[in-house]
């Protein structure tokens, strides 16, 4: 009985030390799948989006689409100035009726009393200034939002695979024995 159980010993112990020394067809298979994450990192969109939110083009910039920063920065400097310009305008404008109306001498009165603009042209003047500074806020801000949607669609885009092999070429084929009536066809050609 001994003796069996050292033999059954003895056979186990062979088949352990045998089963280790095998490869694991698994264990190549989660290495591949780890190169495969590698090109992918799913939490890139969101880091995209969160540098576009805290600093204007900074997820262009994430995204190593430098390029597009100075786009960015100049479309929403450029409704920043117009916002400040406008209100700027309003203000005055706003002031110089509010003094006209108390019957006080405004910027828009010269020194002898005569008026360059007058009480209604004043009022249009801020209703126009006001939809203006509306609109250079509102047009500020859907840039804003544009720009952080644009970063993370981007940070997408940049994880799909895309070479040559993955190209659709159209080409445009002319039938050239139909002289009379020409023929025009479209073909599309994949290949992966």
């Amino acid at each position: 009985m001994f003796i069996k159980k050292l033999i059954f010993i003895f056979v186990y112990l062979c088949f352990v030390t045998f089963s280790f020394a095998q490869k694991d067809s698994l264990n190549i298979k989660v290495k591949k799948t780890l190169v495969v994450e590698d090109l992918y990192n799913p939490l890139s969109p969101s880091k995209a989006a969160f540098y576009s939110a805290i600093f204007p083009g900074g997820g262009q910039i994430y995204n190593k689409k430098y390029w597009k920063a100075p786009i960015v920065w100049g479309a929403i400097g450029s409704s920043v100035y117009y916002y400040v310009i406008n209100s700027n305008d309003y203000d005055r404008f706003r002031t110089a009726f509010k003094l006209r109306s108390q019957g006080l001498k405004d910027e828009f009165t010269d020194e002898n009393g005569n008026q360059l603009i007058s009480t209604s042209g004043l009022e249009n003047a801020q209703r126009v200034l006001r939809r203006n500074r509306d609109l250079s806020l509102l047009t500020g801000i859907l840039l804003y939002v544009l720009q952080i949607v644009e970063a993370s669609v981007n940070a997408h885009l940049l994880q799909f695979e895309t070479n040559d092999n993955l190209t659709i070429k159209p080409s445009l084929k002319i039938n050239s024995i139909l002289q009379e009536t020409p023929q025009v066809g479209l073909t599309f050609k994949y290949s992966f």
